[in-house]
């Protein structure tokens, strides 16, 4: 029978007390371990020496630490050393009431502190009490030498074990898991030391089997190195089969102290109080009543010779064979149960294990793909470059598609694995660091941006070569042509011809020269050109640049020695033009109009034979365009060189009129009329070679806006087409018609319908692979690249995956959970009505909203947004902000059904331990299958109770840890007669009590229960009725009777030898319609301690209690008070819960 105010009751009745602070218990140090002789020793020892480590600095000591703390004056000092405050002066009378007030003076100092002494007084420090002092001593250890130590979050002894933990992690044979058995071989001691002191500690001599050498070395070490006193003999530690945790942990402190301060600085002590933390279940104090084995021997003496025999001695006898034989039945379901949830485990963890391996595959695939696509070494050549576009163009068709398979695969398992999970009530898997899907996700997002960025970066590439090799080709024609021009130009130049000349020759030398400098003035854009041409290579960072500087450099400076030679000779011919007088006008006149007209040539084939590179129809057109006017400046061409020729015809027609013989050549130009006319045939040939080049390029061009439209065409239908899908499957997922099993048909209907797009997108490759060959880099009657379309189809292929997989878990949830359909469209309509946007999930505010509709308590303030915040942390583990809708279904179930629970099967395991707190080795083994046997020995943690025996493992930390919660236990009390008393045989106090009506309170009905709507709040309350019932029926109360006197019999009773309490229980007939009424005030008069007829706050407190943590959905629990309190009073009447209840 649950007692409700057990702990008052007790209390008041002088009974033990149930329920106690936990302060209490952490503060409590465990006085019965002084009992052992040889704790007690290392105690005495440890603190003697740990006392006058603090002593000596104010220049004292004690010898014994029981008599040397008697009279209050060197506790005092003591305090004062190691707080650095000062204490009231102490009294130096040498009688006993001195030294008790010296003694209070400092157990008040210590209590200011906020440390709370339990059960050590004065009077037994100042009459030596062992015990009392050395709790004492420990009690001020822990607050100025050990509580505040903070390692990470922890303080105190867990803070002081992880720092241990951590410094000696990398030592081998040291495993530092408590402060008594991990201390005992010395290792531990001296890998503190050798971590902050190498230089004192040779580390890999030390021998774990010789424990003595190691301790004392450590010892010796810390006295003489680090001002650590030695505070225990190696030799109490070795021949203790467990040394003392309080010793141990004051000597560590030191070691921290000392190692802290030396990094810390100047080490400043603070003074807090000791928490320690419990072992689980240790907060909750219960009484385990053995369970009796039956022994008993029934004398038959004249059974049969008796004409009715003893009901009770019949009784007795056959509960023997009940109990018997009920164990062998319990422990096989128990066995039954384990299996299941081992194998739900054992299964999950393979889930995970899978995932980790295609997880970590991916990621070392996208790892070594991403640096070859962000290599961007420039290559020299064309050829080149196209090799490593047709590179990409494979990485493309052949080594991504799988990994995006891959990719979509990993999270369908990833849904399937945490719904799994989800629906076995177990903890949801949190990939290790770096496999997250969003990890993942984000290494894709990166790998297509170096994807799209190395192809941008090879097309540029491709430009820049062709424009390279173009400008290329271009200097070397003009600087070939330039150098044919110079050559010889410095030798004419510095020859000395005039000085033998007549005069008639020293003038044409004259002329001669001035048409060289109207040639070379000529040739001046020329070089410029070549000078142009050669920077613009350097700046597009040209392979060859050097041989081009170097090629321009020879031309620049022999163009700046032409310069000069071409000065000096003028200004020779000159000196000696005025000895020669006569002047050839004719040749004259030819040199100056055929030079000009000589490079108007040469500048025409050098147009004519020049390269061009064009991308579009415009372009092209544009060069024709400027052809054909070029050669419509043809025939005035032809008259300048008619003309040209007919000066030297003049020329030919006059030397022979005048019987003038002609020693050579013009002496003014190297320019003959038969050069004019082979140069003037040259352009002509090369004209129509022109115009077939530009013709062969227009309908390359022509060719190439052919495929632009037909690429165009099919990418503005497939593109709207995508779309189109993708928003048709967003309102497919919102709608959702009909089962879930016809939604799944139609979903991989549509799905395969998509799929058999396929060839159209194939297609559109092979019409972009036609235009990348073409080397077609821009597209002006589309808006979609095949980027997008790629990024598109592969988006909608990973969109219709996700939602077949979200509809299969659905129908795994549902099957799992029991959930009916209408049940899942219900939750589906409430979702879809929260989605303002449609996108597939509720924010945080939705959410809320959709909560408060369905009824839970989770409006604007401080309760309200506790429990949204719990609901939370369910649906949303991540913190993403977004809730799905199958995270949706996961909570709405999980509030509606039942599981396993943590609870269930530490019950299991306990009933095949033999109702032990531990379970054996042998005892798994005999009754699991043996892998599943092998699998918990494996994972359980030894059992360090104080029953434990060798070899025995703690079940109930394991079951814990497979549900990720911590485990209540409660026990039934029996009511001793002095609390029964006052009610038995009492009249009604109608003063006390509300009119009461045969019917219920109707108005219960209609009002909401918060957090629990519909169906749920009327099977919360009758599970209720039925706890209530049994807890009535499992004390055995019920009865054909309606009153019993006889004192309670069955499993829970205590056992023979304990004195059976006077007890008066009434018992109940179910059968009867009052029956109910009757067990609920029973209840209600256990509750109400005052004789109030309203039960308080307090009062109801323990009835909260229960109803949280033995009755689903707890939050059905959490406001049944509220919904029951009608006045508002915060008070519960007998009426108000018969009405709630529909009593």
């Amino acid at each position: 029978m649950v007692d409700y105010h057990a702990s008052n009751s007790q209390a008041s009745s002088g009974g033990p007390a149930i329920y106690m602070d936990p302060r209490e218990q952490e503060n409590d140090w465990d006085r019965d371990l002084l009992l052992d002789p040889a704790w007690e020793k290392q105690q005495r020892k440890t603190f003697t020496a740990w006392c006058n480590s603090h002593l000596r600095k104010a220049g004292t000591q004690i010898e014994n630490i029981e008599e040397d703390f008697r009279d209050g004056l060197k506790l005092m000092l003591l305090l004062e050393v190691i707080s650095g405050e000062r204490l009231p002066k102490p009294e130096r009378g040498k009688m006993r009431v001195h030294k008790i007030n010296n003694v209070n003076k400092a157990l008040d100092y210590i209590a200011g502190k906020g440390v709370k002494l339990v059960s050590i007084g004065a009077e037994e420090i100042v009459d030596g009490n062992a015990k009392m002092t050395l709790g004492m001593i420990w009690t001020i250890i822990l607050r100025f030498a050990i509580q505040d130590i903070s390692v990470e979050e922890t303080s105190a002894k867990e803070g002081l074990l992880l720092w241990c933990q951590r410094k000696t992690a990398p030592y081998k044979n040291v495993n530092v898991q408590n402060f008594h058995i991990s201390w005992k071989d010395g290792l531990a001691f001296n890998a503190l030391i050798h971590r902050h002191r190498p230089e004192l500690i040779d580390y890999d001599k030390l021998r774990k089997d010789d424990p003595l050498t190691n301790l004392n070395n450590a010892f010796e070490v810390a006295e003489k190195y680090l001002d650590i006193p030695k505070m225990m003999d190696a030799e109490d530690i070795v021949n203790t089969a467990r040394p003392d945790e309080k010793a141990i942990m004051t000597y560590v402190s030191s070691f921290y102290h000392a190692f802290s301060g030396a990094q810390k600085g100047p080490l400043v002590v603070k003074r807090i109080i000791l928490n320690e933390s419990l072992s689980p279940g240790s907060d909750v104090v219960y009484e385990l009543q053995s369970q009796e084995r039956c022994t008993c021997r029934t004398v038959c003496h004249n059974i049969v010779g008796t004409l009715r025999p003893d009901e009770k001695a019949i009784m007795t006898y056959v509960s023997c064979f009940y109990h018997a034989f009920s164990g062998a039945q319990k422990a096989e379901t128990a066995a039954n149960r384990i299996c299941k949830v081992l194998a739900v485990n054992q299964e999950n963890e393979h889930l995970m294990e899978d995932y980790e391996k295609l997880a970590s595959d991916l990621l070392d695939w996208i790892r070594r793909t991403i640096p070859w696509l962000e290599n961007r070494a420039p290559e020299k050549t064309m050829a080149e470059m196209q090799q490593k576009l047709e590179d990409f163009r494979g990485y493309r068709r052949v080594h991504k598609p799988p990994k995006v398979q891959e990719k979509c695969q990993l999270e369908i398992n990833f849904n399937t694995l945490q719904t799994k999970l989800r629906l076995s009530n177990r903890p949801a898997f949190m990939p290790s660091e770096g496999r997250m899907v969003s990890d993942i996700n984000g290494s894709w997002h990166n790998l297509e941006g170096a994807e799209k960025g190395y192809e941008e970066w090879m097309l540029n590439e491709i430009r820049r070569l062709e424009r390279l090799d173009h400008l290329a080709e271009k200097f070397r024609q003009k600087a070939t042509i330039h150098e044919s021009w110079t050559d010889g130009k410095e030798a004419m130049l510095t020859q000395k011809d005039y000085e033998t000349a007549s005069l008639s020759e020293v003038k044409a030398l004259l002329r001669k020269h001035e048409a060289f400098e109207s040639d070379l003035a000529a040739h001046q854009d020329r070089v410029e050109q070549i000078a142009a041409i050669a920077q613009e290579l350097n700046e597009l960072d040209y392979y060859d640049s050097p041989s081009v500087n170097a090629r321009c450099q020879k031309i620049c400076e022999q163009w700046d020695a032409l310069g000069s030679l071409t000065q000096s000779r003028r200004e020779s011919l000159e000196r000696t033009e005025k000895q020669l007088e006569s002047i050839d006008e004719l040749y004259l006149e030819y040199a100056k109009r055929a030079a000009p007209f000589n490079n108007w040539m040469e500048g025409a084939m050098e147009d004519l034979q020049d390269m061009f590179i064009v991308h579009n129809i415009e372009e092209i057109q544009g060069l024709i365009t400027a052809h054909e006017q070029f050669k419509s400046t043809l025939p005035e061409a032809n008259k300048e060189r008619e003309a040209i020729q007919a000066i030297q015809a003049e020329v030919q027609k006059i030397a022979q009129y005048n019987g003038i013989k002609l020693s050579g050549g013009n002496p003014y130009t190297t320019i003959t009329p038969k050069t004019i006319d082979n140069k003037w045939d040259k352009v002509e040939q090369l004209v129509p070679q022109r115009d077939k080049a530009l013709q062969e390029e227009l309908a390359k061009q022509q060719s190439n806006d052919h495929l632009r439209r037909k690429f165009a065409t099919q990418a503005n239908i497939v593109g709207p087409w995508i779309q189109t899908k993708m928003e048709e499957i967003g309102r497919i997922s919102i709608e959702m018609n009909g089962t879930l099993e016809d939604q799944l048909v139609n979903l991989r209907e549509y799905e395969q319908s998509i799929i058999e797009y396929k060839p159209n997108i194939d297609q559109l490759e092979g019409d972009h692979q036609l235009i990348q060959e073409a080397l077609i880099f821009d597209n002006k009657y589309t808006a979609y690249t095949m980027e997008h379309l790629r990024v598109g189809w592969e988006q909608l292929l990973t969109t219709i995956a996700r939602t077949i997989n979200e509809i299969e878990n659905q129908i795994l949830t549902r099957d799992a959970k029991g959930i009916s359909q209408e049940q899942l469209h219900e939750y589906r309509t409430s979702f879809n009505h929260f989605d303002k946007d449609h996108s597939g999930g509720l924010m945080a505010e939705e959410f809320k909203a959709c909560l408060i509709s369905l009824g839970y308590d989770v409006e604007n303030n401080k309760t309200g947004d506790a429990e949204f915040a719990r609901i939370m942390g369910i649906v949303d583990p991540n913190n993403s902000g977004v809730v799905t809708f199958q995270a949706f279904i996961d909570f709405m179930s999980r509030e509606t059904t039942d599981t396993d629970t943590a609870d269930q099967v530490i019950a299991s395991f306990k009933i095949l331990a033999a109702d032990k707190n531990f379970i054996m080795a042998e005892e798994l083994r005999r009754e699991l299958p043996p892998d599943q046997a092998e699998y918990c020995i494996a994972r359980m943690a030894p059992y360090s109770g104080p029953d434990a025996k060798p070899g025995a493992l703690d079940y109930m930390s394991f079951s814990t840890a497979l549900y990720g919660e911590r485990v209540y236990e409660f026990r039934l009390e029996i009511i001793p007669m002095d609390v029964v008393a006052p009610f038995r045989n009492r009249l009604p106090d109608c003063s006390l009590e509300e009119p009461h009506s045969s019917q219920p309170d109707r108005s219960y009905g209609d009002r909401s229960l918060p957090g629990c709507p519909g169906a749920q709040k009327k099977e919360f309350l009758q599970s209720l009725l039925r706890a209530l019932q049994l807890e009535v029926e499992q004390s055995g109360i019920l009865s054909p009777h309606r009153v019993s006197d006889a004192p309670l019999s069955g499993p829970m009773s205590p056992p023979p030898s304990t004195p059976v309490p006077s007890l008066r229980v009434e018992v109940w007939d179910m059968s009867d319609p009052g029956g109910e009424e009757e067990v609920l005030r029973w209840h209600f008069r256990q509750l109400d301690t005052d004789d109030s007829g309203v039960l308080s706050e307090r009062e109801a407190r323990p009835l909260r209690l229960y109803l949280r943590r033995r009755l689903k959905p707890r939050r059905c629990a959490k406001k049944f008070a509220q919904y029951c309190d009608r006045d508002g009073d915060r008070g519960l009447t007998l009426s108000e819960l018969n009405a709630c209840l529909g009593l």
